[in-house]
């Protein structure tokens, strides 16, 4: 509820602090005086007046403007207030918005009890403050999902509930949704990938890799092959030397047996020399051991050309795979091994299916949500095709024609309903989307009609109505008052109007007046509480001859009395 609203060098106005109260409040005034303003300077402070718009808001002549409201909380608001992480220690709801000029330019800034807020923020805000209504407005209508939404609020709790299954059937879809569609790109990658891995592998099982020393074993042995006839000369010598002996000269290995045969006289005559006779013998033992070796590698030594070419041919093709994969012999082992396993294992393909099926399963769950709630809305089309009819045609549409029309949309967190309004208000004009066919006191009476439907599920927020009575006739506004009265009920209403009907049922009334003092216009805001007041200010919107229009002044408060 709107309790106070303070303006400071807001368009006409130099200075003004208004206090508001529960019910039904009129603001009137002769056209130009400057009504509209308070409703354009709520608007304007919750996120509205944007660009060139804000900046005429500002008086002229001045450097500095603000306006400022407060309201009473409610559960939607402290929900709100919890949620931003908002104190929740005033009593009240202080908003603010500030413009200044300096040097050529104009700023604006928002506050939330003192805090600075943003404009996203004043938007979120504001439907849980004020509904605001102006004569032909179209703009509610033309939001995407908007009529979808006052007949979801019109549904109550149980369509509520219904849609909050959607909402949650929604997101966990969406979720596995989201998921399977990541699964099926990195499933498409590793086919992909697979395939150039399955390639890699043919290629290196081809290669016949088993051992990771086989290059250097290879060249080893090419080694020997290529230099085969030096090594064996050498062999020839090594052995005659040890074993044979040359020109004459004693071999090695008779040196070592002589040596062995002194060591051994020598150490039955001293025994300490017993270690020295042992290693000679070692030595002994391991020069003919040497000797049986280097006839055994004499034994591999042969020429054999078409083994060499079989070597070099072997050595080539590792070297080429090395330099292909950038890897040595061990490390291409490694590799081989590694895709073995890793396209053995086939476990993405079962992932998949898996998240498949969750999918499935989960779409199912979201569409049968969405059918129940299609059921939900189609039953209260019907209730609000009837309801809305009831308050239309007193108000002077008595040929009005009006359906909610459901259509199969895409599924969204909404359900999958398109909703739309269609509207005629005279015979033989076919039903047609209300934005486009209505007047704009047809639109006008419709979003009364509306939102007296809605207040008894949806009371959260403040009604201000500009003008919604304009140009009807006196029935009709006497109806148009009884809707603003009993709405009044439910929640605090603000109506700007021209019709003594109208403000007559009012249960607080403002006056607003326009004066030029020193060639500066200047706008002024009264609240009438006397009743003489009051009579005066009907006498003024009913016209006419002046005592005539004073006790048809009267007569309207004494029937407000009554």
């Amino acid at each position: 509820m709107l309790i106070g609203l303070r303006l400071q060098n807001i368009a006409l106005i130099d200075a003004l602090e208004l206090s508001f109260e529960r019910g039904f409040t009129v603001l009137t005034g002769e056209t130009g005086a400057g009504k509209s303003i308070l409703l354009d300077a709520l608007d304007a402070l919750l996120g509205g007046a944007q660009g060139t718009s804000g900046v005429r808001l500002l008086r002229v002549g001045v450097d500095r403007g603000q306006i400022e409201a407060s309201f009473a909380l409610n559960s939607a608001v402290e929900s709100w207030l919890k949620q931003q992480e908002f104190d929740l220690d005033e009593p009240e709801l202080v908003l603010s918005r500030e413009w200044r000029r300096q040097d050529n330019r104009v700023s604006s800034r928002y506050r939330l009890n003192g805090v600075a807020v943003n404009r996203q923020q004043m938007l979120a805000l504001r439907p849980l403050l004020i509904d605001l209504t102006v004569q032909g407005q179209t703009q509610q209508l033309s939001r995407p999902g908007q009529q979808r939404h006052w007949l979801d609020c019109f549904g109550g709790v149980a369509l509520q509930n219904a849609l909050g299954q959607v909402q949650q059937s929604w997101r966990s879809w969406q979720q596995i949704a989201l998921k399977l569609e990541q699964a099926q790109v990195n499933f498409e990658q590793l086919q992909r990938q697979r395939q150039d891995e399955q390639m890699l592998l043919e290629e290196l099982e081809l290669a016949q890799l088993d051992d990771p020393h086989e290059d250097k074993n290879l060249r080893q042995e090419q080694d020997r092959l290529v230099h085969g006839v030096r090594l064996q000369e050498g062999l020839a010598l090594l052995i005659g030397r040890m074993h044979l002996g040359a020109d004459q000269v004693p071999s090695v290995l008779e040196h070592l047996a002589a040596c062995v045969h002194e060591l051994q006289a020598m150490a039955l005559l001293d025994s300490s020399l017993t270690p020295q006779r042992d290693q000679c013998l070692d030595l002994e033992a391991g020069l003919q051991d040497l000797m049986h070796q280097l006839e055994k590698y004499g034994s591999y030594l042969e020429s054999d050309p078409e083994r060499l070419a079989q070597l070099q041919e072997r050595l080539a093709s590792l070297k080429r795979l090395e330099i292909r994969f950038r890897l040595d012999l061990s490390q291409l082992l490694a590799r081989r091994d590694d895709l073995r396993n890793h396209l053995a294992i086939g476990g993405a393909e079962a992932d998949l299916d898996k998240i498949q099926q969750d999918e499935y399963n989960a779409r199912n769950l979201r569409d049968r949500a969405n059918q129940c709630l299609t059921v939900l809305r189609k039953k209260m089309a019907c209730q609000l095709e009837q309801t809305l009819m009831g308050y239309l045609q007193p108000m002077g549409l008595a040929n009005v024609r009006f359906e909610v029309l459901l259509r199969p949309a895409l599924p969204s967190e909404h359900g999958a309903d398109a909703v739309q309004f269609l509207f005629s208000a005279n015979p033989g004009q076919p039903l047609a989307p209300l934005a486009e066919v209505a007047s704009g006191g047809e639109m006008s009476r419709f979003l009364l009609a509306l939102k007296t439907t809605l207040s008894a599920v949806d009371g959260s927020s403040t009604l201000l109505f500009d003008e919604i009575d304009a140009g009807v006739s006196g029935r009709v506004s006497r109806t148009i008052a009884s809707l603003l009265k009993d709405l009044s009920l439910q929640r605090q209403v603000f109506c700007v109007t021209h019709q003594p009907l109208v403000a007559a049922a009012a249960d607080h009334h403002f006056c607003v007046s326009k004066s030029v003092e020193k060639g500066v216009t200047r706008s002024r805001v009264s609240h009438l509480r006397d009743t003489q007041a009051r009579m005066q200010e009907l006498a003024d919107l009913a016209g006419g001859d002046l005592a005539e229009a004073r006790a048809y002044a009267a007569g309207l408060l004494d029937q407000q009395v009554a």
